[in-house]
């Protein structure tokens, strides 16, 4: 009985680090990305209150 070619488990396994490799980064991405999105939004609010606050004390009436 003819067994057939051996398995490359090398490559199969080179091949799963690297995809472990890209997965990881492409989160640390995405984290990176949303933390650079909430510090922008937290800015834009503190500016749009702080107009806010200026606009009502110089109201004339």
């Amino acid at each position: 009985m003819a067994k057939g070619p051996e398995k490359n488990t090398k490559n199969k396994a080179l091949h799963t680090k690297l995809l472990k490799r890209k997965n990881t980064k492409l989160q640390e991405d995405k984290k990176a990305k949303a933390l650079r999105l909430k510090a922008l939004v937290a800015k834009m609010n503190e500016k749009k209150s702080s107009d806010e606050f200026i606009h009502k004390d110089f109201q004339i009436g």
